[in-house]
């Protein structure tokens, strides 16, 4: 309820919700927060202001000397963000830093220029543009960057895109660290919108994105393709093996490029990395994926978190948390039954294989709840296989 109007059920979509929750910066709304574990109502009274959207998730030290950095998107506000982040994390004892680009699509090119140019001594290429009829423009490194001493691994996934391709490129294509995970998307157009005067308009391509050894990001779009192709490339990439099995991509000679520091890099569209993790395709993994792609581990996190909500304000901090709460024989059940409810039965064989994941993912999720980000990543993050790997190379680098 807002105000004095009901704003769930069935009739009233997000939409109707939000232009009863908007208005004046500095004025009230009064809402009614309905819990299951609340047996009427809570009220609150806000005040509208300006909602700020951050774009570094989180920032902290997993270890003594590494530091971790989740960018979910180039906003306006990001390299002023990522920099308040290092000044922690340097203040910390940060030698090493893991920047997880996975699953960023993109955002503002000039604030994935200005991250590049923290790792890079002045004058090298980070990127440039370049278009049939327009001319070359090429983007350089500036003054001293404040990362230049320190190692750097920068995480890519299928999902990575456009921002996040010129900044992973720019890193690689320098010798300035090491790219781990799988192919990025290949986005990397340069684009210019003509306004008409009916309020329409028009996005024409002009030029395309390169990385320093002269890579073009943009993957391939042409008539053998296809409009469908284009946009199903990915899911290809997932049947073809390449997520799965490195020898499963092949390149034309044509498509090396070497670095100023002997390395050879790939074009063809995306970034390919240097050190390749492929995802999991295991078939006693079938339960697991049933849950998750139902989502039932976060929906169920979710009405935990809510349902328990009194005994869980015993922690006052993630740590406090992490140390004392676990996934526990009772709650394991509670999620199974659940899960049945929902269309899933237990599957014995996979639940046994992949009970630590389930757990995992679930105590993730209520952490989430209770500390947003912060306390989803430092739960999930020692079970993942891209970041594990990243650890594994700054004690061994290749």
């Amino acid at each position: 309820m807002v105000n004095d109007s009901i704003i769930a059920g069935p009739e009233l979509d997000n939409n109707s919700a939000m232009k009863v929750l908007k208005g004046k910066k500095g004025s009230l709304v009064k809402v009614g927060v309905f819990r299951r574990s609340e047996k009427e109502l809570i009220h609150f009274e806000i005040t509208r202001d300006v909602i700020p959207t951050f774009s570094v998730d989180i920032a902290f030290m997993p270890n003594e000397t590494t530091g971790y950095i989740k960018v979910s998107k180039f906003s306006a506000t990001t390299f002023t963000e990522f920099k308040k982040a290092v000044n922690n994390l340097l203040e910390n004892g940060m030698k090493n830093l893991v920047l997880d680009l996975r699953g960023n699509t993109g955002g503002y090119l000039q604030e994935a220029i200005d991250l590049a140019d923290e790792f890079m001594e002045k004058g090298n290429i980070i990127v440039y543009t370049k278009g049939r009829n327009q001319p070359k423009e090429v983007f350089y490194s500036t003054a001293k960057g404040k990362l230049e001493e320190n190692k750097l691994i920068i995480l890519i996934d299928e999902n990575s895109a456009s921002a996040s391709e010129i900044l992973a490129g720019a890193i690689q294509d320098n010798d300035r660290g090491l790219i781990v995970g799988r192919r990025s998307f290949g986005k990397g157009l340069v684009q210019r919108q003509l306004d008409f005067l009916d309020g329409s308009a028009l996005r024409l391509t002009v030029a395309r994105y390169y990385t320093p050894t002269g890579r073009c990001i943009q993957k391939p779009y042409d008539n053998e393709t296809g409009f469908d192709g284009y946009y199903t490339e990915s899911y290809h990439r997932y049947f073809n093996g390449e997520m799965t099995d490195q020898d499963s991509t092949h390149f034309n000679d044509s498509l090396k490029f070497v670095t100023p520091g002997g390395k050879v890099v790939y074009g063809g569209g995306g970034i390919m990395p240097d050190i390749f993790v492929p995802i999991e395709k295991d078939e006693r993994l079938g339960f697991y994926n049933k849950l998750f792609q139902k989502g039932l581990m976060y929906r169920f996190a979710f009405k935990y978190t809510d349902d328990n909500r009194k005994s869980l304000q015993k922690y006052n901090s993630f740590s406090e948390f992490n140390e004392g709460f676990n996934i526990d024989p009772y709650i394991l059940k509670k999620f199974l039954k659940y899960s049945v409810e929902n269309d899933v039965e237990t599957d014995k064989e996979g639940l046994a294989y992949a009970k630590g994941k389930i757990e995992t993912l679930i105590k993730a999720y209520i952490s989430r709840n209770l500390f947003d980000d912060k306390g989803f990543y430092p739960v999930i993050l020692p079970s993942d296989s891209v970041f594990i790997k990243a650890l594994q190379l700054f004690e061994n680098p290749v």
